[in-house]
Parts: structure tokens; C-alpha cells; sequence
């Protein structure tokens, strides 16, 4: 598990240092940096599978994540010219890099010493790892396949794309963890218990996939409590957007990373809260999952879980994102409430979820009018 991390003059950081832990919650204002910390795992895992790591360089853009210029990429401020990392496992494994910056460069050379071989063995570099993007893949009539993808590294893509090839090959398999089964289904089978907890989201939702090995495609069909099957279409974006998080907790062991950003698209709040309890779950069962969210039901679900005695408080790491104005220059500060065995939060700064209570008392205030 990754326990601490360092960005020095990356995007909206000058040198910030952050701590995780099995689940670790971002939050915030929209361009205070939440994105960044994740897409600065997710450049370091994209330049190992492209080679430039551990010896040559960065690659600012690829599969994972698209930052454009090295000049995009350096903190506004910055008062040296290069762009660091550094990160410590809880198994005393460290690794620190740090990549030159040349303003129109798109892949950073690397200046530092080359980090040890036992990094690369990190979860963050192997097939023990989920990135989903905010920008999921949203209803299509047919979905991808990749052999390479989904049966020799088990990865569903960081927008979910290889999601329904996936289930069509491991779909029958049983979960890992038991104690993500959900209370519905008694049966481990994956399959089953993506449907009971799709049906958090939509109940009585059923699925239904058919290969098409000679066009490379995959045909996802729903149906709810009846035989009609209905093409992903025609069922809307929160089913299609939730179906790969879901799966990925669902297939996950311990020891897997899985960053995942605003999970709660397009659902409803109960949707939202369940989505929380279940990463709640996952990250109790050794999963650690670092989330992006603006959701106060996501958080909720995952305080509820707490309350409930099924994750342990110092299990959760909670980190919120503001701009601040210094002598006319922004800068992001990261505040971290901290959560009791209870569930309840110690600190709540100046727009942390804070929205509804503020919206109330300006609903219960008196207009003047009789």
C-alpha cells in the first residue's frame, strides 16, 4: 500500500506532501488539484509501460492520461526547473524521481538516480491496479475487446472499456473477497454479484454479453424482470458509468490500487451512497482505493461503513482541496479531517460538503414577507 506522497512543481504544486491510506478520499473545488495528484500516478505507471522507466524519462501523454507540454505540466511559481515525485510504500519501499523541464518537451529526461527494481514490483506498475477516469465509457450498441488487456494483464481500461469482455471471460469465476458479497446474492459467482449490487443502482438489473470474436466486439444487452433484453442505449449513462467500478472492486485481491474519479456520474443518491459503502468495503478487505469525489452521499456510504463497524477509522484518509490567494498568486491547501470509529469528522473547513447545511439555514431565515 502507498502510504505517503510528495509532488514537487507539478500543475498546482510547489512541493506538497500527502498521506494515504486504505481509502483515501479527495475532495474539493473544481481546479484545485485533486486530478493532478491522481494523473501523477498514472504518468509514472504509463512511462514504465512505455519503456522510459526506471532509466529514461516521463511520458506526459499516453494511454492514461493526456497533460500536453512539459511547459503544462511545471507548477506556475516555480522557482526550479524540474518536476518531482516521490513515494513511500508501507513496506519501506521508496521511490523518488525527478525530470528535468524543457518547456516544449512532451516526454521529461530523467535527472535523478534510477529507482530500485523492488518500485517497479509495486502495485502501481503491475496488473494489480484500476485507473477509471472521470470520462467513462458511456452507452454504445458494441463495447471492445483486448486479449492483451483483459486475459493476459486482467485491466478493463481507464475508461472501462474492456468492462463487458471482461465479465464475458471471468464472469463465472468467484469473487475473491467474501466480504464483498452482497446480502442479496448468496452465490460468489462475479456475474451474480455485479447484478446485486447494479441493483443498488437499477433493481432487477440483469446482463447479458455475446462475443463477436471475428469483429473484435463485445454485445451488452440489460434486462429488468423480464426477458426483454435492452441494448446499453437505451438504459442510461449511470448504469454504463457504474458497471466498471463495480467489476473492478468485485475482481480485485488484496494488494490492488484502484484510483477512481467522481464515481458518482450520473446516479441517484442512494446510488451514490451504496457506490461509498462498497469501496468502503473493498478498501477494508486490503484494497486501497484513492477516490475523487464531489459527492457527499459517497462520502456518507463510506462514513456509514465506519459507523457500522465493518472499516477500521484509521483506515481512511480524508483530504480536502482549496485555492488560496497569497500576495496575488493561488496556491492549493490541503486540509485533512480526520474520522471516529462513529463515522463523524472532527473538521469540517469552508466547503467541505457543507453546501445543503448553508442552503438550509438560508431556507429557514426569515424574507419579510407575511
Amino acid at each position: 500500500m502507498i502510504k505517503s506522497i510528495k509532488l514537487k512543481n507539478f500543475k498546482t504544486f510547489e512541493n506538497q506532501a500527502l498521506a494515504f491510506e486504505k481509502m483515501t478520499l479527495l475532495s474539493g473545488m473544481n481546479s484545485s488539484g485533486k486530478s493532478s495528484l491522481l494523473q501523477s500516478l498514472a504518468l509514472l505507471r504509463q512511462s514504465y509501460q512505455k519503456g522510459l522507466l526506471p532509466e529514461t524519462g516521463l511520458a506526459l501523454n499516453g494511454d492514461l492520461v493526456c497533460i500536453g507540454t512539459a511547459q503544462d505540466a511545471l507548477f506556475e511559481g516555480a522557482k526550479d526547473n524540474f518536476i518531482g515525485f516521490e513515494i513511500i510504500w508501507e513496506n519501506g519501499i521508496e521511490g523518488s524521481w525527478s525530470f528535468q523541464h524543457n518547456p516544449e518537451s512532451r516526454i521529461l529526461s530523467l535527472n535523478s538516480y534510477p529507482a530500485t527494481d523492488r518500485v517497479y514490483k509495486t502495485n502501481l506498475f503491475g496488473d494489480n491496479f484500476h485507473y477509471l477516469q472521470a470520462k467513462r465509457t458511456g452507452p454504445r450498441p458494441y463495447l471492445e475487446m483486448s486479449e492483451f488487456q483483459v486475459l493476459q494483464h486482467r485491466q478493463i481500461g481507464s475508461q472501462g472499456e474492456y468492462t463487458a469482455y471482461f465479465l464475458s471471460m471471468y464472469g463465472q469465476e468467484d469473487i475473491i473477497q467474501s466480504q464483498l458479497a452482497h446480502p442479496s446474492q448468496k452465490s460468489l459467482n462475479l456475474k451474480l454479484q455485479v447484478e446485486a449490487w447494479m441493483g443498488e443502482v437499477s433493481p432487477g438489473t440483469k446482463i447479458t454479453i455475446q462475443d463477436s470474436k471475428e469483429l473484435d466486439i463485445v454485445d451488452l444487452k440489460y434486462s429488468s424482470g423480464s426477458s426483454v433484453l435492452h441494448r446499453a442505449t437505451n438504459v442510461g449513462f449511470g448504469i454504463s458509468y457504474t458497471l466498471p467500478i463495480i467489476v473492478a472492486i468485485l475482481a480485485s485481491k488484496p494488494g490492488t490500487l484502484i484510483l477512481l474519479e467522481n464515481p458518482e456520474a450520473h446516479l441517484h443518491p442512494k446510488g451514490q451512497a451504496k457506490i461509498g459503502e462498497l469501496i468502503a468495503l473493498a478498501a477494508s478487505c486490503g484494497i486501497q482505493v484513492l477516490v475523487e469525489t464531489h459527492s457527499d452521499h459517497i462520502l456518507n456510504g463510506i462514513r456509514l461503513t465506519v459507523h457500522r463497524g465493518k472499516l477500521d477509522p484509521n483506515d481512511v484518509q480524508l483530504h480536502y482541496f482549496q485555492r488560496q490567494e497569497t500576495r496575488g498568486e493561488f496556491q492549493t491547501e490541503v486540509i485533512s479531517p480526520n474520522m471516529d470509529r462513529h463515522g463523524r469528522i472532527d473538521n469540517w473547513p469552508d466547503g467541505f460538503f457543507d453546501e445543503w447545511d448553508k442552503s438550509l439555514e438560508a431556507l429557514l431565515e426569515p424574507t419579510g414577507d407575511l
